[in-house]
């Protein structure tokens, strides 16, 4: 009963924090130069994102490489899930044709990319080693630093109706470090019902990793998603998955770290190159998004997303 309790309540406090941390983000948006695709893809992916790592790190020590990496790569279909859920539940706004697409196809591009690193390195038993740390994991992390440098400082941004901002930029940053804390600490112990949870289920740790303890760290990257798009900043929403993307990825390298026995990414079972090989279909389709033509009807408009959600339930399945 306590493993449930502690679930719930930890669930409950993310989505409060989560919420915050995007009004935050969004504030530091309009008060600073930083574009809100720049926003959503550092500040908030970085902060949504550290219930993965305190997750990650613990499943290194409990020498679990499963859920080390299936969380991670988890992590990252099932924000792209949240993505195609929210672009279908507000299909009438087809928020991808009012898009300036140049702001986040750096980040899906490298996104793609990573992936595919990692996908190279799970495959190919190569073994090579830097500080007992996968050669891959130095050019996952050059690759990030790259994105980085890409990203827009400045956009175009909406005024939102009825929103007025006198709170003083130190303290919204302020603010925004304390909801990130608050972010990491209940979405540990989030992490760790779920795990408890699904321990007594006796499921497999590849499905444990990639789909419930996945589901579970990324519901600070749900609520903030959802409450950018009430207040209409979707270039924070759309950021905040790719960024939180990108930075699950650099994440692995950390992760890697800590891990003793070699290269992370050549320990995992063949269920994870199965998960990272849905999260680069899964991009695939996002970059497609990004870059067709606006689709007149809303048919059309929304078959890329129906798309997502159907591949990512049926493999989600097959690992089951």
């Amino acid at each position: 009963m306590l493993v449930y309790i502690s679930f719930f309540l930890a669930a409950a406090i993310v989505v409060f924090a989560a919420i915050k941390l995007n009004d935050y983000g969004d504030q530091i948006s309009k008060q600073t130069a930083m574009s809100g695709a720049m926003v959503g893809g550092l500040l908030i992916a970085g902060a949504t994102s550290l219930p993965e790592l305190t997750t990650s790190v613990t499943a290194v020590y409990i020498d679990n490489v499963d859920i080390a990496v299936g969380n991670m790569l988890g992590s990252n279909v099932f924000n792209l899930l949240i993505l195609a859920f929210v672009d279908l539940f507000y299909r009438k706004k087809q928020v991808f044709n009012q898009l300036n697409t140049n702001n986040f196809l750096p980040s899906t591009i490298f996104g793609i990319a990573l992936t595919s690193i990692a996908i190279g390195a799970m495959i190919l038993d190569y073994q090579i080693t830097l500080f007992n740390i996968g050669f891959e994991m130095f050019i996952l992390v050059g690759l990030y630093m790259i994105s980085v440098k890409l990203f827009e400082q400045e956009e175009a941004r909406d005024e939102i109706k009825g929103q007025s901002n006198s709170t003083p930029l130190n303290k919204v940053i302020r603010y925004f470090v304390f909801s990130a804390i608050i972010v990491l600490i209940a979405g540990s112990i989030l992490s760790i019902s779920g795990d408890l949870l699904a321990e007594q289920t006796g499921i497999n740790s590849s499905f444990v990793g990639s789909v419930l303890i996945a589901a579970s760290t990324s519901l600070p990257e749900l609520v903030a998603v959802i409450a950018a798009y009430k207040i209409g900043n979707y270039a924070i929403a759309i950021g905040a998955i790719l960024g939180s993307n990108l930075f699950n990825l650099l994440l692995l390298a950390f992760t890697d770290a800590f891990y003793q026995q070699g290269p992370i990414l050549q320990g995992v079972s063949s269920s994870m190159i199965i998960i990272a090989f849905l999260s680069l279909v899964m991009m695939l389709i996002t970059l497609y998004m990004l870059m067709r033509s606006p689709a007149k009807k809303v048919v059309k408009y929304i078959a890329p997303s129906l798309f997502t959600i159907v591949i990512y339930l049926v493999v989600s399945y097959i690992i089951f």
